[in-house]
């Protein structure tokens, strides 16, 4: 939503948003000139004419029901994105289960290379470009989010699809009607750069098999950055070497290749703008040290993606790990219960930290505490003071992750701080 409303703002429009915290998204619009509320007793909307809301809000919130009274137009955030992406000569919708930030983020570097004039709408913070970049309307490159079937609103020339894991259960009802959704972004656009070979439409692929059209081969990890060679189809294009951390990163990467291809970039550009990207916030981001430990912070939220994390801690661990990871809607647990306890299970020293309910009531079949129980190795957190208690056994050979998508990175950072 912030990255929207400074789209707006760059097209010189009176803009104007609430929210329940501050954060450096709402002092970022408020320098720009936005007028940002704060808190439950928010302000009217009636000097405004058009009313965006993101699906979070609840249909009973106070600002959306006078919008109503009021007969203000009112578009859903997804609609909203589809109106601005009109704005532009091409559209580049990045969608996936998980990946889509890096993954916007790394095509943005390769654009600003290539000396394209392009906006990027990113859903998290680039070392460079934050979370949005504007300097031209020939490129849209932006997250296609499947949250409640979002990414269909979206008509990009160049869909693409990262991955597609269990998530948004309660939305779709099933894994089946989620791919289908998938399936039907991939037809949306003139040209479809996947990592699947089945989906019923011709599409350019990506992967470690040999039988993609874009492939990773003599693949070298250095203390958890990995290089490797690029094939297309059999045609050696040549090497990149990325700066940010992870083995799952070189598919991101991958997808990214195959969108610039498509436009004809040369490929020492592209290697270039890769290698210009040093990563985006909340993804494997270095916070600082506690107790002489090293502390990352990761958005993992989804089982898939804390097993990326800890497999990527594995390849810079020198003693123990720890891991504090926190649920991100009840629901999310609770449909992936026995996949969460999977993956978490072989984590010998875990700590489940209460749930971030985000939009959800409470639901006891999907909260932490029920998520650590079902977990022989694990304790539970329920505020600041027992994550420093869980980390005061740890030495500095440690490495602790701090996983989720809900308010765990602020208190992390808030942790770390007061140790220091």
């Amino acid at each position: 939503m912030s990255a929207l409303a400074k789209f707006m703002l760059a097209e010189g429009k009176i803009v104007g948003g609430s929210d329940n915290v501050s954060s450096i998204y709402t002092e970022e619009l408020h320098n720009l000139g936005a007028n940002v509320e704060i808190g439950k007793n928010k302000g009217s909307v009636s000097g405004y004419d058009i009313i965006i809301y993101t699906d979070a809000v609840s249909e009973s919130d106070l600002q959306l029901s006078e919008a109503r009274k009021c007969g203000k137009i009112i578009i859903s955030r997804g609609q909203f994105l589809y109106e601005v992406s009109r704005a532009f000569k091409k559209v580049i919708g990045i969608s996936g289960c998980h990946g889509k930030t890096t993954c916007v983020s790394m095509l943005a570097h390769i654009f600003s290379v290539c000396g394209k004039r392009f906006c990027a709408h990113i859903g998290g913070r680039d070392k460079t470009f934050c979370n949005f970049y504007y300097d031209g309307n020939d490129y849209f490159l932006t997250e296609a989010c499947e949250y409640k079937k979002n990414f269909l609103l979206l008509k990009p020339d160049i869909s693409v699809i990262l991955n597609s894991g269990s998530d948004h259960l309660e939305c779709y009802g099933s894994e089946e009607k989620l791919r289908e959704a998938y399936f039907t972004f991939a037809k949306s656009g003139s040209n479809c750069v996947s990592s699947y070979s089945d989906l019923g439409v011709d599409s350019i692929t990506f992967g470690f098999d040999n039988n993609a059209d874009f492939s990773a081969h003599e693949i070298i990890c250095d203390n958890g950055f990995y290089s490797f060679s690029v094939l297309d189809g059999a045609v050696y294009l040549g090497k990149i070497k990325l700066n940010v951390y992870g083995k799952h990163n070189i598919l991101n990467a991958l997808a990214a290749i195959a969108v610039a291809r498509i436009f004809g970039f040369p490929f020492d550009k592209i290697a270039k703008g890769l290698g210009d990207f040093f990563g985006v916030e909340r993804r494997f981001e270095y916070l600082g040290k506690f107790n002489g430990a090293k502390c990352i912070a990761d958005y993992a939220h989804h089982p898939d993606e804390i097993a990326a994390a800890v497999q990527t801690a594995d390849t810079v661990l020198k003693g123990r790990l720890f891991v504090i990871f926190q649920p991100h809607t009840y629901s999310r647990t609770k449909n992936l219960f026995s996949e969460f306890t999977e993956t978490l299970s072989c984590i010998k020293n875990l700590l489940i930290y209460r749930t971030f309910a985000a939009r959800e009531y409470f639901d006891d079949k999907g909260s932490a505490l029920t998520l650590s129980q079902a977990l022989p190795n694990a304790c539970y957190g329920d505020c600041p003071e027992d994550i420093v208690d869980f980390l005061k056994k740890i030495d500095k050979n440690d490495l602790v992750l701090f996983l989720g998508a809900g308010d765990i990175y602020d208190i992390a950072k808030s942790i770390i701080s007061g140790n220091n």
